[in-house]
């Protein structure tokens, strides 16, 4: 039997999943029978992807989770556009203004995460952790936003941090990013304290795409997520240390980072596609478990699948639309393609004078840390298609004239190809036509493009 949405509270991920299943079954793929192991999980999201298909899969029994697994709630840039209420093409301008109206949260006394909580008896052995890759080291967790307060200011953090099991009461993580987290952690070392942080494993969408944003250090993800939602976070305290934690979670685990203390992690098939072990080896001590009575695990897929990657782009590309169209009038559009994973841009220009590309390209590469590669086109590309960019490439570009490289820039840590010093070397193609190029595009006229959109559709082709 169906549940409806309105069974659930509007900032439960059950009722997303509920309106999905209403308005766009299609979308979402039920799995009943049982798999063998996470890593059937993600050679269906594969297998489906190269089929340009990217639905939620929602699996009732996989081998080794003991709960229900739902995995690529971000697949499809469709998908995040509805959950934001907007369209695919204004995603950018939408998660911009709605991540800058900050709403603080609303503590509530309990919420559905306290349903369970235990602390006497710790024992990570009944959390679901899934493999997702032959290459992975063990079971990981792949969604774990882990919430930590400055210990000066008490100003909050979201991130996400992969992490395997390193005994019954401790997780080996990750903060290879060496973002927020990483600083945090470093103020409460100074003084000679463990950090306090509690990790959320699977919440509404919207609080998920927030913890994934790129804010100022002392910019709350969780003022962020109030805003992506339009009304504040619902949020429960953490019974130990008191942090704030979606009160409509379905799993927290909450402990303190302990500082000094190594431990073995990873490799684990990351964003680039490859099996990474470049980690910071960070020990989280895990104090109280906290979960739902029925609790679901909310799955990312690893490597370079479409969810991992749009989950990290959506909020960055967001960004440098923003910072470009601000500065730079000529940008008409900008895309980061899946086949790039977070290492190459294209944008799309209307250029009015030579060397305006250039200087485009010479922004987005020294705003965004892990662009190593930029590709101006003109307008009339499209730069969502490989095929068009490729296109552009070939019949505007020179070589001798048109490459831009910049060296010894601080590039991505899990970048294979970075050497061990974390430095990289950036490049801006220029492959716009020029004030001097002489061409005119071939094209079709458009009632012939009518006529043949008809004709396909006639014969169930369209």
């Amino acid at each position: 039997m169906s549940v409806a949405a309105g069974d659930f509270a509007p900032q439960d991920l059950r009722r997303f999943l509920a309106e999905e299943i209403a308005a766009h079954a299609g979308e979402v793929l039920r799995i009943d029978e049982e798999l063998e192991s996470g890593e059937d999980l993600t050679a269906l999201v594969f297998a489906l992807a190269a089929r340009g298909k990217h639905p939620v899969i929602d699996a009732n029994a996989v081998r080794g989770a003991g709960c229900r697994v739902v995995t690529n709630l971000f697949g499809s840039r469709e998908r995040i556009a509805r959950m934001l209420g907007c369209t695919p093409a204004t995603i950018h301008a939408t998660y911009q203004a709605r991540s800058r109206a900050l709403c603080a949260p609303r503590v509530l006394p309990s919420g559905p995460i306290t349903d369970v909580v235990e602390s006497a008896d710790v024992d990570l052995a009944r959390l679901p952790m899934l493999r997702h890759f032959e290459t992975d080291r063990a079971a990981y967790i792949t969604n774990g936003v882990i919430a930590a307060d400055h210990p000066d200011t008490g100003l909050g953090n979201l991130s996400y941090h992969r992490s395997m099991r390193h005994s019954s009461t401790e997780l080996a993580t990750s903060l290879h990013s060496r973002g927020h987290l990483w600083r945090i952690l470093e103020a409460a070392t100074a003084k000679g304290r463990e950090l306090p942080v509690a990790m959320v494993i699977g919440a509404h969408p919207l609080f998920m795409l927030a913890a994934a944003g790129r804010l100022p250090l002392g910019v709350d993800e969780r003022h962020v997520a109030g805003g992506l939602m339009g009304a504040p976070l619902e949020v429960v305290k953490t019974p130990r240390h008191g942090i704030a934690v979606p009160a409509y979670a379905e799993f927290v685990l909450e402990g303190v980072i302990v500082p000094g203390v190594k431990v073995d992690e990873g490799p684990f098939g990351e964003f680039t596609g490859y099996s990474s072990n470049r980690s910071t080896n960070n020990l989280f001590r895990v104090e109280t478990m906290m979960r739902r009575r029925d609790a679901i695990l909310v799955d990312v897929v690893g490597g370079n699948s479409a969810e991992h990657l749009n989950l990290g782009r959506v909020p960055r590309e967001s960004e440098m639309v923003e910072k470009l169209k601000e500065r730079f009038p000529a940008v008409t559009a900008v895309h980061y393609p899946s086949s790039g994973t977070h290492f190459h841009a294209y944008v799309a220009v209307k250029q009015m004078r030579d060397g305006e590309a250039r200087q485009i390209m010479l922004g987005l590469l020294g705003w965004d840390p892990y662009l190593k590669t930029v590709v101006a086109v003109d307008e009339d590309v499209d730069i969502t298609r490989d095929e068009e960019v490729l296109w552009a490439l070939a019949t505007h570009f020179q070589p001798h004239r048109d490459i831009v490289l910049i060296d010894g820039l601080p590039g991505s840590a899990l970048d294979p190809s970075a050497g061990s010093t974390g430095t990289t070397s950036r490049m801006g193609l220029d492959a716009t036509r020029g004030a001097a190029f002489d061409g005119v595009r071939a094209r079709v006229s458009a009632p012939a493009t009518a006529r043949a959109g008809a004709l396909l559709k006639s014969r169930g082709l369209a």
